[in-house]
């Protein structure tokens, strides 16, 4: 069945009031009221950002969506997990301190912030899936217990996956630390002694201390290390050197499937929204402030299909700029084997109708 993406087009620079606007209209035409019942637990899912990022998700878009979901009788609240490598986001009480200076406190959004993996992460729950890298996988358990989702991500490009958007949301961002793990034990980096100056930076922000000093260069631990890619995102000196070949779409297939976990026991309970604005050549977890755009702003799309939505994204780049927001970031990169592998195991369909909003 080709599924319904619903597009509201922005000016490049669109205010955040703009954006919240975009996101009302949205949530009416995709009749979001008629997934949300009295007192659910309506969870929405998206990325405080880094540091002090300024690209990443505005309050105003999550705050909108909280004000809609309470006028239709649900409970909303914020959820997120813990990151695998060691920024301001590695644990739920430096998570939630980060949120609330990023604009994402109770007081300015009306719900709470929840951190669906526990306090370190590793509270989790193991799914089921028709997957083809994995029969089961391991994600965040309270996001199990909620009764609809609501996930919302900024498209940008990723140095793993070529393009980050819905299903990267999903799939890394409701794992648990474990399925994190295992979706990054594919592609190993190494670093290139001529080019390292032993700043340390790297191995401050590896999540499984594989980085130590081997005769005054940094040295990366094959047995120890996880493929996260954080060293390569905070080298300034270009050592880290990654083959991106190597991987063959392990990662952004194990990706795709942890993301069909979160939200396979949810069938006709889910909305997704893609922001198309701000689009930078790295994700929201990079510290730089303010990321430079890639491309200028499109506008804001959303969907009930994981697949589509992101289908779409890549689609309306293309048409724009002449080569998708994934090639565009990281042109080694083949972002597309995350939706085909998506749409291979039943997540959803690459066939959608645009539907531009007036």
């Amino acid at each position: 069945m080709i599924a319904k993406v619903y597009y509201f087009q922005l000016k490049n620079g669109a205010s955040a009031s703009q954006q919240a606007k975009a996101i009302s209209r949205l949530y009416e035409l995709t009749e979001a009221n008629s997934i949300v019942e009295k007192k659910d637990f309506v969870a929405i899912k998206f990325h405080v950002g880094e540091g002090t990022n300024t690209t990443r998700i505005k309050p105003e878009l999550i705050r909108t969506l909280v004000e809609k979901v309470k006028a239709d009788g649900g409970l909303p609240f914020l959820a997120e997990t813990s990151t695998l490598y060691k920024g301001e986001r590695h644990n739920a009480v430096q998570h939630l301190m980060q949120a609330h200076r990023q604009g994402f406190g109770i007081d300015n959004i009306g719900a709470p912030f929840i951190m669906v993996d526990g306090l370190l992460g590793n509270t989790e729950i193991e799914v089921a899936i028709p997957g083809e890298v994995h029969p089961t996988v391991n994600i965040a358990r309270e996001i199990k217990s909620s009764d609809t989702l609501f996930v919302v991500s900024h498209a940008t490009g990723c140095i793993s996956t070529g393009l980050a958007a819905c299903i990267k949301n999903l799939g890394m961002g409701l794992a648990s630390r474990k399925g994190k793990r295992r979706q990054h034990s594919a592609v190993l980096p190494v670093i290139n002694s001529e080019e390292c100056v032993n700043c340390q930076k790297c191995s401050k922000w590896c999540p499984s201390e594989a980085i130590i000093e081997q005769n005054g260069k940094a040295y990366i631990v094959s047995e120890k290390c996880v493929g996260c890619g954080e060293c390569i995102a905070t080298c300034r000196f270009d050592a880290v050197k990654y083959d991106f070949g190597a991987d063959q779409g392990y990662l952004q297939k194990s990706m795709a499937e942890h993301a069909y976990g979160a939200i396979i026991d949810k069938p006709r309970k889910c909305l997704f929204i893609n922001v198309l604005t701000d689009m930078t050549q790295h994700c929201d977890c990079i510290l730089k402030c303010p990321g430079e755009k890639l491309i200028p702003d499109l506008g804001i799309i959303a969907s009930v299909d994981p697949v589509a939505i992101d289908q779409a994204t890549h689609d309306l780049t293309t048409e724009a700029y002449g080569r998708g927001l994934g090639e565009l970031a990281f042109s080694e990169k083949n972002g597309l084997t995350q939706i085909e592998h998506a749409e291979k195991i039943g997540m959803g369909t690459r066939q959608y109708e645009l539907i531009k909003v007036v």
